[in-house]
Formats: structure tokens, C-alpha cells, sequence
């Protein structure tokens, strides 16, 4: 490998490696925030509702697997309750 690729392949690590941690951590932090949901005394909520938000969060971390493994791109949607 020549110099400049060696010194390519650490920018697009420690890149990855940057991005990961910040992406990773503000995704741990909003569905910490989903979680915060489930407070019976602040919100009303069906067993439906709590399934289909599990059922959305499954699905696109299955996604995101699928994509590392395929290195592919997927077709994301919004989420909607009603």
C-alpha cells in the first residue's frame, strides 16, 4: 500500500470512528427519551401504540444490520402512530 493510502484509510477510520460515537450516543439518548413515554401518570397511551413504536424501532435496527452487512443503502420511513 502506498503512503497516501495507508494515510487515507486512518482519515476514513478515525471518521467513522467519530461519526459512530456521536450518531450511536444521540440515538441511545432519544430512545432513552422514548422510554420516558411510558410514565402512566404524564401520558395515555394502548397496548397498540407501545407495539407499533417496538415494532418501528426493530425494524430499523434490523435495517441498519442489514446495511453493514450488505453495505447497501435502505429505504427509511417516517414513523406515524395513526
Amino acid at each position: 500500500m502506498q503512503q497516501k493510502e495507508i494515510n487515507m484509510a486512518g482519515v476514513k477510520r478515525s471518521n467513522f470512528v467519530r461519526l459512530a460515537e456521536a450518531r450511536v450516543n444521540r440515538a441511545l439518548r432519544t430512545i432513552r427519551t422514548i422510554g420516558n413515554l411510558s410514565n402512566k401518570s404524564n401520558y395515555e397511551y394502548t397496548e397498540e401504540d407501545v407495539r407499533k413504536i417496538m415494532s418501528a424501532l426493530n425494524r430499523e435496527v434490523a435495517e441498519v444490520k442489514n446495511r453493514f452487512k450488505n453495505q447497501g443503502i435502505g429505504d427509511s420511513s417516517e414513523f406515524k402512530l395513526k
